[in-house]
């Protein structure tokens, strides 16, 4: 089938790479413009560039899809079929109706639940014990399509957000590929989404990392590895920006919410609902990475100091 290929991310590698081993022909791939990135703000390229140079397809970086111009690129590729996964704009309809089988999308969650843009982060945030993916017809709306496939994966108790999108690109890339096949074979059903049963997965933003210490251990810790890398967990300590980078609960300890018990050669922060977590790797702001054994070692917090303050 002729195929042009849109995406951005390292979840989209997969599905890229299986396209092309399964003998299809990828006449094109749209993926974002190099950005800057890091303290040197160097210009760095997306996974599936890099991903396509290897292969040696031909990549188009362009600002904004909906441009005229773009539209008229498209449809002088004449693809029968455009897939999108994780390309980072809204398609509109004009580009919708440009491939004669329309567009397909390879989404990290069981829709309708979590649509949006973030929905493995939130998934885990948010304390599911199952995700999966699904392959939706794109339409207008937001991951609103007829789903052609799904299949569901469990969310293991300490996966964190990079962990799990790994095994969610593979499996996509197994779907998609199985869905191109049935489209082929003109077997393929159809399903419309429950929008009653739908909920959302927003784009992150920073605010979303910030430590609510009233909440349980496990919901912060959810959190946690559901924001890992980015915005993270972070609070305040001595009015500098606190990244907890790695902790665990503690069982059948309690500390008042909110504050640090040393102990020995660990350390315990306080949360809401008579739990505690412990805190295994900590970076201040401006400093290194550590663990908490070094961190007890260069700060010496106090019995009962205040983190958010």
């Amino acid at each position: 089938m002729r195929v042009v290929f849109l995406g951005t991310p390292e979840f989209a590698v997969p599905s890229l790479e299986t396209l092309i081993s399964s003998g299809h022909e990828v006449v094109a791939v749209f993926t974002q413009p190099d950005r800057p990135k890091g303290r040197g703000k160097e210009l760095t390229e997306s996974p599936v560039k890099i991903a396509v140079r290897s292969a040696g397809l031909t990549i188009y970086q362009p600002e904004r899809i909906r441009r005229p111009e773009n539209l008229e690129l498209l449809k002088s590729l004449a693809p029968e079929l455009m897939i999108v996964v994780g390309y980072g704009q809204i398609i509109p309809q004009s580009i919708i109706d440009t491939a004669a089988r329309g567009i397909l999308n390879v989404h990290a969650s069981l829709l309708p639940k979590y649509r949006g843009a973030a929905p493995i982060q939130w998934a885990i945030a948010n304390g599911e014990t199952e995700t999966g993916v699904t392959i939706m017809q794109i339409d207008a709306g937001l991951d609103t399509g007829d789903m052609l496939l799904k299949a569901a994966v469990p969310i293991e108790p300490d996966e964190t957000a990079p962990e799990l999108s790994v095994r969610l690109a593979r499996l996509g890339a197994q779907l998609l590929i199985r869905t191109v096949e049935q489209m082929i074979a003109g077997t393929v059903r159809r399903e419309r989404q429950d929008d009653t049963e739908a909920t959302y997965a927003p784009i992150l933003k920073k605010q979303d990392g910030l430590v609510d210490w009233s909440l349980n251990a496990r919901q912060i810790y959810n959190r946690l590895r559901g924001f890992t890398p980015w915005p993270g967990a972070y609070t305040m300590f001595r009015g500098q920006q606190l990244l907890i980078l790695k902790a665990r609960i503690a069982e059948d300890l309690w500390i008042p919410s909110a504050t640090l018990k040393p102990e020995k050669r660990r350390l315990f922060a306080g949360c809401g609902g008579n739990s505690t977590l412990e805190l295994l790797e900590l970076q201040l702001s401006g400093n290194k990475r550590m663990p908490a054994q070094a961190f007890l070692n260069g700060y010496k917090p106090a019995e009962h100091e205040r983190l958010g303050d």
